[in-house]
């Protein structure tokens, strides 16, 4: 796997698929739709001292090369999913879309955004230098875990709102108890506009599938390394987001909080009322969340994350609308919907 400087976003040189002229002649009407879109960025953000940030698992964003260290055959040209590069293309511009609808509706890019289900540095290189996001100037940071799958978790930043100071991976020591690799958990340090330090952790924690007390036993797990973490940064701006496969009931948050404080409904009703990010056998569901430390909270606009519902992003049925459904490549966005949270300051 390629290896990326935060700062700079230098990478050894790699072989990438470009979309072939087919390609681009069928989709030039929605790439210039997204383009108009771009040029949102030179407006000025739509109230001073508001900065949004968002979550989203954007559902097996995988490039069209085998890494020989992952098990990536289905998302392979020739594999049982047929990932072909015009597939992977629009899979790209179907992300930058999302991310120009959200700066119209905000007046301005997002500050940061957390993405879930990213293979690796190639995908995020061509996410923000060769795909129509580029001009929104975002650089990346990434996780590289020992996941079967090779998926990581990675996080988008404009530097000139958030100047990068530290960062690292956190491993999950799951091998050491006897289970599977998975998702590192990663955190980010950086100085906003204003001046003030945010710490950031991205995480994507293990799901709830197969045997049901190995599950369980790695859920623990991840949840109390996420503790040491957060634990290691009371006292301090702190933002959690991620997805943590499971709703915010879950007894696994008793880990978390207090003294976090989740960002997502509560109380049985509101979860009822609420569309929340996922749906499963057709009930809507929260499985990402974001929660923050007692000092962020007063920077919280409304107190609440609220899932983004733009229209493109659902089926006909009112549901997120999947790259694919089972086996069948359905050419949407991803089976969860983006999250979004505001700060502001005075």
């Amino acid at each position: 796997m390629n290896k990326v400087h935060p700062a700079s976003n230098k990478r050894a040189p790699r072989e990438t698929y470009m979309p072939n002229n087919a390609y681009i002649c069928a989709d030039m009407a929605k790439k210039m739709f997204i383009v108009a879109l771009l040029m949102l960025s030179s407006l000025p953000a739509l109230a001073e001292g508001r900065l949004s940030v968002l979550f989203w698992n954007v559902e097996n964003l995988f490039d069209c090369r085998h890494d020989t260290l992952q098990n990536d055959f289905e998302f392979l040209p020739d594999g049982t999913r047929h990932w072909t590069p015009s597939r992977y293309w629009h899979k790209l511009d179907n992300i930058a879309r999302t991310l120009a609808a959200a700066t119209e509706a905000d007046g301005d890019w997002p500050m940061l955004v957390g993405l879930a289900e990213v293979e690796n540095d190639s995908c995020m290189f061509d996410l923000t230098r060769r795909s129509t996001l580029r001009t929104a100037g975002y650089r990346y940071v990434m996780t590289d875990c020992a996941d079967a799958r090779g998926i990581d978790v990675a996080l988008l930043y404009q530097p000139e709102r958030f100047r990068l100071l530290d960062w690292h991976s956190v491993r999950i020591p799951s091998e050491v108890h006897g289970l599977a690799p998975t998702r590192d958990i990663l955190y980010v340090c950086g100085q906003t506009a204003i001046g003030d330090t945010l710490h950031v952790v991205v995480v994507h924690l293990p799901s709830r599938a197969g045997n049901k007390r190995g599950s369980a036993r790695h859920r623990r797990l991840a949840a109390e390394t996420l503790r040491h973490l957060t634990d290691s940064l009371l006292g301090k701006q702190l933002l959690v987001m991620g997805d943590f496969n499971t709703s915010p009931r879950d007894a696994l948050f008793r880990t978390l909080a207090p003294p976090l404080v989740s960002l997502m409904p509560q109380s049985r009703r509101e979860l009822r009322r609420a569309r929340g990010t996922y749906v499963f056998q057709g009930q809507w569901s929260y499985l990402d969340h974001m929660l923050v430390s007692p000092q962020l909270l007063p920077f919280v606009a409304e107190q609440r994350a609220e899932p983004l519902a733009f229209p493109f992003l659902l089926n006909e049925k009112g549901r997120p609308w999947r790259t694919y459904q089972g086996p069948a490549y359905v050419g949407g966005f991803s089976d969860h919907l983006p999250l979004r949270l505001v700060l502001k300051w005075e």
